[in-house]
């Protein structure tokens, strides 16, 4: 298992990311069986770091992860969980939470603990005197129950400068959302950046893009294996992540023993890519997008008479015109209605001010339309913590 330096302590390069575990046939629970089955492969082929949450499984994730993993000596793995702010409300006590967490999975300690989803809607959350989340959690880590303190981010660049300028020199890793796709997609070639010059470590979430990286087209794949006839598309994208220097750990939501053999297969030998495979990479994911060349010149913004953040909208309408989801809404969560996508007016004045000629209206409904059809992030927390008051009722 290849392996990283982290302040003295060897972490597995793979970690298993508790999110999306194996349910049983019918859908109805977790396949606990499995899991085990699952942690037991892990830990014999050197898999150490072990990733949940409070809202994941509806609540069931932190118990069914902590109950496999307490069958093996407590100093053989690593356990990291995060704290809800995203979710925010009146019963979410920081204190109240860190407990049943602790509780839930059967620890005294934390190895490592994040602010979980810090983004456009949650930042004033975290940042927030009244809730003393970032006070209670840095003297939980003083007390010994916290090893080590950081945040998981799935905002834009600017969020995420505002984040580090108010606590970067407290946190010692960020979880970010990599990969050969999303390093131009969703800017994190500039995130990664940003977080090397404050010498932030960096934990890699959604490797392959929740499944989406491991199934390309006949084409793409075609293409790759072309290049190297022994690794699948899975393997290509953690090639890529593998390569970046201050990727500590990478993550792994794996449903199936199968794709634990096959992920920590990947993660047996370092097979760096060559600068040709690189390009010819970073070329596929150019073509598996359906975007709008915005170069962010930012001339429509000028004339627009809404005030509308019309760069950031095409982004998120490139990203969303690729994989229709939550986390791309949740964006414009914060904003107020008069800002979000739905407050153009189709008034054209940014069409024809545009050095690339994008038909801004139309792209901008569309995105509009998009984040009408996919829950809201807010809807989505609402549900979970539903969910979690039901498991712990």
């Amino acid at each position: 298992m290849m392996t990283n330096d982290f302040q003295g302590i060897s972490l597995s390069r793979l970690g298993f990311g508790a999110m999306r575990l194996p349910l049983l046939p019918d859908g109805s629970a977790v396949d606990e069986a499995q899991v085990d089955a699952m942690v037991d492969y892990a830990i014999a082929h050197g898999v150490n770091y072990f990733d949940t949450a409070y809202p994941y499984h509806g609540g069931k994730s932190e118990g069914i992860i902590g109950r496999s993993l307490a069958r093996y000596p407590r100093e053989s793995w690593y356990l990291a969980d995060k704290y809800p702010g995203h979710q925010i409300a009146d019963t979410y006590d920081p204190a109240a939470i860190f407990e049943e967490q602790l509780e839930r999975c059967g620890v005294d300690r934390f190895d490592f603990y994040l602010l979980h989803n810090v983004y456009e809607n949650s930042i004033q959350v975290y940042m927030d005197p009244q809730w003393g989340i970032l006070d209670y959690f840095l003297e939980q880590k003083r007390l010994g129950r916290i090893r080590h303190l950081g945040f998981s981010a799935h905002g834009g660049l600017d969020i995420l400068k505002q984040f580090l300028d108010y606590c970067g020199d407290k946190m010692e890793f960020c979880q970010l959302q990599l990969n050969y796709l999303d390093w131009t997609l969703q800017n994190a070639k500039e995130k990664y950046g940003l977080l090397s010059q404050w010498n932030i470590p960096v934990w890699v979430m959604e490797p392959v893009r929740g499944g989406r990286l491991a199934k390309l087209a006949d084409g793409g794949l075609a293409r790759l294996r072309a290049l190297r006839p022994e690794e699948d598309a899975a393997a290509w994208a953690f090639r890529f992540v593998q390569g970046l220097p201050n990727v500590k750990v990478i993550l792994s939501g794996m449903s199936s023993l199968e794709q634990m053999k096959q992920n920590v297969d990947t993660f047996t030998n370092d097979r760096p890519l060559t600068a040709a495979q690189l390009d010819a990479l970073l070329e596929l994911a150019e073509g598996m997008k359906s975007s709008v060349p915005c170069t962010a010149c930012r001339y429509c913004c000028d004339g627009c008479p809404m005030g509308l953040d019309i760069p950031a909208m095409l982004a998120a309408y490139n990203e969303i015109s690729f994989a229709p989801e939550g986390n791309v809404g949740m964006r414009f969560d914060a904003l107020p209605e008069d800002k979000k996508p739905a407050a153009c007016i189709a008034c054209g004045k940014c069409s024809r001010t545009c050095p690339q000629g994008i038909d801004v209206p139309a792209a901008i409904k569309a995105l509009a339309d998009s984040i009408a059809k996919v829950p809201s992030w807010a809807d989505i927390c609402k549900v979970r913590a539903e969910e979690a008051k039901k498991n712990n009722a």
